[in-house]
């Protein structure tokens, strides 16, 4: 009798060892596009071979005999490889796998051949850092790492950022051709190259974030699945890395955030503002996390970066238990330093709400009127959001009206259009 569970388990194994899988197939192959093909092989005839013989008992060994199956193959149609496929066709032959269909039991005597636990780390981490080479670009980088570090399909890439799947197959195709004409080698970067491409891996897990934590568009403010992957991301990522401080700082950054979801939309999913939030519902658990994560980010001596900044500040919302007893001077000083070091329109924008809540509105708007002369900003809401808002508190009612009436144009959210519809309405 057939497993009825058999889909779901494998649903649920290659979202936890998709990328052990690819990492050791492309270890194996040498070939990091054949390898996250092979993959899909193997996913694909587990799909039809578990609900109708059980789960395996070794279910991430048998996809990798599977995959590695599917590699001698293709090496054994290719003339050019024959002594590729010699050399892997001994390595199987060494672990004691007979050829012939794969059974659930063999997929557990292939383990110490495929699955050595000293190399697993390895493996995950150079295919991290693969798929975020910056030969790609952001969009190629982010659906890659979803797909095969994150193990997401194409439609589920696809619906977390509301694109077309055709457009994520052709990302994905185009960002795998990509690596290969660039020749980029697979394997564990050396401490100077990690130094360098460590920013574009954290840069991705960001991006992710970003977007499942504020929707840029769509009928929903939070995207709960694509943060949550990207919170995976980023505890893997930290334990791949111990010693760099930025891996933990994003960690904290996403953690601290994420603590706040459950109070920041209503029963209706409407959002709500932080003056607003109900503090009780924050998530102490996810604040502990973060605030472990940071120390371990200033515990490696070599001071905050930019995640790590972001994360202090979160930090300031995270123990204060109210908009009134937060700390807006030292969220002032932290904003300051972090826009010496990752100058951006956004930071001083937010730096400017920041000088708002410490020193008053009147403070803070000579900042965002230098970022509006200066067309930073021009194609989204945040700038007219933050000036409707400063000047509401000032008194200039129809400046402030105008403003938010720009914000809602731009803004693509429909949760978010419908707040700043509100505050037009509150304005009389």
């Amino acid at each position: 009798m057939g497993d009825p569970t058999g889909r779901e388990a494998v649903a649920a194994v290659w979202r936890i060892e998709s990328a052990r899988i690819v990492g050791a197939l492309t270890r194996y192959t040498g070939d990091f596009a054949l390898a996250e093909d092979l993959a899909q092989e193997a996913l694909a005839e587990a799909l039809v071979t578990w609900p109708r013989e059980g789960v395996p008992r070794n279910p991430a060994g048998w996809l990798l005999t599977v995959g590695r199956r599917r590699a001698i193959d293709a090496f054994r149609r290719r003339a050019a490889r024959d002594e590729r496929y010699a050399a892997l066709a001994r390595d199987l032959d060494e672990g004691g796998i007979a050829s012939g269909t794969v059974p659930a039991e063999a997929a557990g005597e292939d383990r110490d051949v495929l699955w050595d636990p000293d190399r697993i780390d390895d493996d995950v981490l150079a295919l991290m850092f693969t798929a975020c080479h910056p030969v790609l670009s952001r969009e190629a980088r982010v659906a890659l790492t979803l797909r095969v570090v994150g193990g997401l399909t194409s439609d589920e890439i696809a619906r977390a950022f509301l694109i077309p799947t055709a457009t994520v197959q052709a990302r994905i195709t185009r960002a795998k051709k990509t690596l290969g004409a660039a020749r980029v080698p697979f394997g564990p970067p050396s401490a100077q190259e990690r130094a360098g491409r460590l920013n574009s891996v954290l840069n991705v897990v960001y991006v992710i974030f970003t977007e499942g934590s504020s929707a840029s568009s769509g009928d929903e403010l939070i995207r709960f699945d694509l943060a949550s992957e990207a919170l995976r991301l980023a505890r893997v990522l930290s334990r791949l890395v111990p010693d760099e401080p930025e891996a933990h700082g994003l960690l904290a950054l996403l953690e601290l955030t994420a603590a706040r979801f459950p109070a920041r939309t209503d029963a209706d999913g409407r959002p709500v503002l932080l003056e607003d939030q109900d503090r009780r519902r924050w998530d102490r658990s996810a604040i502990g996390r973060g605030r472990a994560a940071l120390a371990r980010a200033e515990g490696c001596g070599r001071g905050l970066g930019a995640y790590g900044l972001q994360a202090a500040i979160a930090e300031c919302h995270a123990v204060a238990s109210s908009v009134g007893e937060t700390d807006w001077e030292r969220i002032v000083l932290v904003y300051e330093a972090l826009g010496r070091i990752a100058p951006s329109p956004v930071v001083d924008l937010n730096r400017a709400v920041a000088v708002s809540m410490a020193r008053g509105p009147a403070a803070a708007l000579p900042i965002v009127d230098g970022l509006a002369e200066a067309g930073a900003l021009a194609k989204t809401h945040l700038l007219p959001t933050v000036r409707g808002e400063l000047l509401t508190r000032m008194g200039r009612t129809e400046e402030a009206r105008a403003e938010l009436e720009r914000a809602v144009r731009l803004c693509g959210n429909e949760r978010e259009r419908g707040v700043l519809e509100g505050k037009i309405t509150d304005l009389g």
